[in-house]
């Protein structure tokens, strides 16, 4: 029955990382009952700006907890992606599966997720190749050198899985 097919719109880049793990860009209202079929209890926001009171209401309604790291989106090269904010980003997602399934997103879901996603398979010790790989896929013709050179020199060492 083709009448409740578009009432599940994923958003924008939507997609599952791994087992209670998702990606996608920023979900509006239109996206809520899409969203509400993964039953999450986490979302991982990586944009500064404040979070739009209808998203914060989902959350509510939903008892979805909101776990913000404000990282800039730049446009120019060589911005500085700052690494605490990552790890403290990645500590969300790896450290306690209490916040699983969670949705890690920033605006477009390309440049800010495709670091924090990469960074994790480089904790999950996927080769490079296969991290700037899965990045290419997100970013497409806008990857950035600057966003793997990061993921490249994350290191992954002081982190107890």
């Amino acid at each position: 029955d083709s009448v409740g097919d578009d009432l599940f719109t994923p958003p924008v880049n939507f997609a599952m990382v791994e087992e209670g793990i998702f990606r996608s860009g920023f979900p509006d209202s239109a996206n809520f009952a899409f969203l509400q079929t993964l039953n999450l209890r986490s979302i991982v926001c990586l944009c500064p700006e404040p979070y739009p009171e209808a998203n914060v209401e989902f959350l509510r309604s939903n008892g979805i907890q909101l776990f913000q790291f404000g990282i800039e989106g730049c446009k120019e090269p060589f911005v500085n992606i700052p690494e605490d904010r990552i790890r403290d980003a990645l500590g969300v997602v790896t450290v306690d599966v209490k916040n699983h399934p969670l949705l890690i997103h920033c605006k477009r879901g390309k440049h800010r997720t495709g670091c924090l996603v990469g960074c994790l398979r480089k904790l999950e010790r996927w080769c490079l190749s296969s991290v700037f790989d899965e990045y290419q896929r997100f970013a497409a013709a806008k990857a950035r050198v600057s966003d793997q050179r990061f993921i490249e020199l994350f290191d992954v060492s002081s982190f107890k899985n």
